[in-house]
This record gives structure tokens, sequence and C-alpha cells, in this order.
């Protein structure tokens, strides 16, 4: 069941959804060669809790860090770990969610190491678009395949592909809800969109094929052909008014 949201309960999520922006924010801050995802992700759990928030993932469904960190082929769900060190040229996906009075904000960004190479810097700004692409379909009466469809558009004219085996979701009280939101899809087909919705909208994409895999470790998934993967995620509520962007705290990022 879709759980819509009143006005209060969005001025909530404002909240959370700030919190999480602003995390992102201290992950981009300390991002450079040399430094471990784990340090990474004791900033990013210091700085959630300083807040008075509680880091949505931290143990969610055992999840044992405070943020999802990926590098390079590795799609999403990165276990933070002293092991992992941040060289020159990576791309890191930081995936964060902060609960704060009763509700999560859900944010990812794909941050740059340095100087990386045209390629990866082409799919960071690709991904970001897709996400605006998708955002500009988000109208009450509009449907779900409007979303994903604008997604997968603007992703497939620029060469790349969109990870289809792991989808955007709806947000709230719980950290994923209904509706699912894939990021790609037919215009005019699935869930008709309408005011209260509050979503995560995810688009993860692949300089070559869309397949991926799961480690072991049941958590880390990475591009099957060893291709880079970039993700960019933002919490949205859509309102009567429009729509609001709840962990977008920097406009140009």
């Amino acid at each position: 069941m879709i759980q819509l949201k009143n006005s209060a309960q969005i001025s909530a999520m404002k909240e959370a959804g700030r919190i999480t922006g602003e995390a992102l924010l201290v992950a981009r801050e300390h991002i450079r060669e040399g430094i471990s995802t784990k340090e990474l992700d004791t900033l990013i759990r210091e700085y959630i809790e300083r807040a008075g928030a509680k880091p949505s993932f931290l143990g969610y469904a055992g999840f044992p860090g405070s943020a999802c960190i990926s590098i390079n082929d590795e799609v999403i769900h990165g276990i933070p770990s002293k092991k992992k060190i941040l060289r020159e040229g990576d791309i890191v996906k930081v995936d964060v969610g902060a609960f704060y009075n009763g509700f999560h904000g859900d944010s990812a960004r794909t941050i740059p190491v340095g100087k990386v190479r045209d390629e990866a810097s082409k799919l960071i700004e690709v991904t970001r678009n897709s996400f605006f692409a998708g955002a500009a379909m988000l109208k009450p009466g509009n449907r779900i395949g409007d979303v994903g469809s604008a997604i997968q558009a603007c992703v497939e004219k620029e060469g790349f592909s969109v990870v289809r085996r792991y989808i955007g979701h709806g947000v709230g009280r719980e950290l994923h809800e209904q509706p699912d939101v894939p990021n790609f899809g037919t215009a005019g087909r699935g869930v008709r969109l309408c005011a209260g919705m509050t979503l995560a909208i995810e688009p993860m994409v692949n300089t070559g094929s869309a397949d991926v895999y799961e480690l072991p470790d049941g958590w880390t998934v990475k591009t099957a052909d060893k291709g880079l993967s970039a993700h960019y995620e933002n919490t949205v509520a859509l309102t009567s008014e429009g729509v609001i962007i709840t962990t977008l705290v920097d406009k140009d990022w």
C-alpha cells in the first residue's frame, strides 16, 4: 500500500532529507586519495548522530555500515572497510540515509577522487542529468512509467545502460515503501502519481552492460563486465504545488 504524506509529514521529511544531504556534503569534503571507506563511513555516522538523527542503513537487514560506499565497478551496497583505500581517478558512490523524527531521507552521489577519465566524468554527469529528466515527469496524473522512461531515454542516448535489477522506491516512515520506481519503462504505464507521494528516485548507470552480480558478502553489487557505474539519488515529495527535493542541499550537486 502506498503511504501518502500530509503537509506536516512532508515538513518532517524535509528535515530528515536536509540531514541526509548534509551528510553527503561531509563525504564530498573528505573524499581524497589515501582515505579508507571506513574512515568516510565514520565521518558520515558522526555527522548524522550530531544532528540528532540515526543512520538509516546501520543494521538494516544486518548491514554493518552507516553508508554504502562503492568504488568504480561496484554499483551499490559497498561495505565500508579499512582495507578499501581511495586512489586518484576512482569514482566513489556514497549512499546515505538519515532517520529523524520518525522519517527517513535517502540520497546518493558519485564523487570523483581527483582527476578522473573523461568517460567517468561523463558517466557521472549523465547519471545526474537522468535523475532530473525523471523528476521532471513528477506531476499529478502522470505515471511511474513516465519517470522511468525519461531516465532510460536520457541514459541510452549517451550510449550508457540503466541497471534494471535494482530500482527506486517509496520512502517515509520506512526506508523502503511502495511504490517501486524503476529507472526504465514505458511512458503512460504503471502507478498513477498523486500529491502526497514521497519517493527515492535513484538511477544507477553503467558504461557497458546493464548486467550486475552480487559478491559473496551478500551486499556489494558489481558490474558484470567490470565497466564503471554511477549512482545519483534524491528523496522527492510530490505536492499539489510542485515537487520538493528534500535531500538536495547544494543545488549544483
